[in-house]
């Protein structure tokens, strides 16, 4: 495993870091143990200005972590059922986060598939940002974590190049889809059955 990626590496453009963060791997411990995986499908929200970000709405209790330092955790519930995890980026006050929408799992494989339930099978493990953040163990309870230290930290992977990285829209929302912010590791199985691969 790679370094602990420091809390400078979000400090940046979040486009930027969406980019960067593919093949870099997120490592989630509990209780029931460590699992990881290597992130292949990320999207940018780059602010008050983008509609489809939660900060759109400005400076709430939900919100707030988008608006601390990069290199935060912000994971919040969706549609009732789902957590979904990002990571905080830019400089603290600009609220921006990169969306983890599939990893392809590399370690804790076992304990994933315990989480996920028998019926689940290959890539839907975690091909989604639902799915990833119930294998990990991701919950509300590590929402606004420093991810430089456990339970949640992402470390450095392998470098990608700009032939191995498709970049189209955002999917998943109603709101600026058609916004080329989503980053995916061209041919990845693990890419969300949501858009291409």
């Amino acid at each position: 495993m790679g370094r602990i990626l420091p809390r400078d590496f979000f400090d940046r453009e979040t486009e930027t870091v969406a980019r960067e963060m593919l093949g870099a791997i997120i490592e989630c411990r509990t209780p029931e143990g460590t699992a990881g995986g290597m992130i292949v499908e990320t999207e940018a929200y780059v602010g008050e200005h983008d509609p489809a970000c939660h900060a759109a709405v400005g400076r709430t209790k939900r919100t707030a972590p988008l608006y601390g330092r990069p290199g935060l955790s912000y994971v919040y519930f969706i549609y009732g059922v789902h957590w979904c995890f990002n990571a905080v980026t830019r400089e603290e006050g600009l609220p921006s986060a990169v969306l983890v929408r599939a990893i392809e799992p590399v370690s804790g494989i076992d304990l994933m598939r315990s989480r996920r339930g028998p019926k689940v099978q290959g890539v839907n493990l975690t091909n989604g940002p639902g799915k990833l953040c119930e294998a990990l163990g991701i919950d509300g309870s590590m929402n606004d974590l420093s991810l430089q230290k456990y339970p949640l930290v992402i470390r450095a992977g392998e470098s990608l190049l700009d032939e191995d990285i498709a970049v189209g829209p955002r999917v998943g929302i109603t709101k600026a889809v058609e916004w080329p912010l989503r980053f995916v590791i061209r041919g990845n199985q693990w890419v969300s059955r949501a858009g291409s691969r």
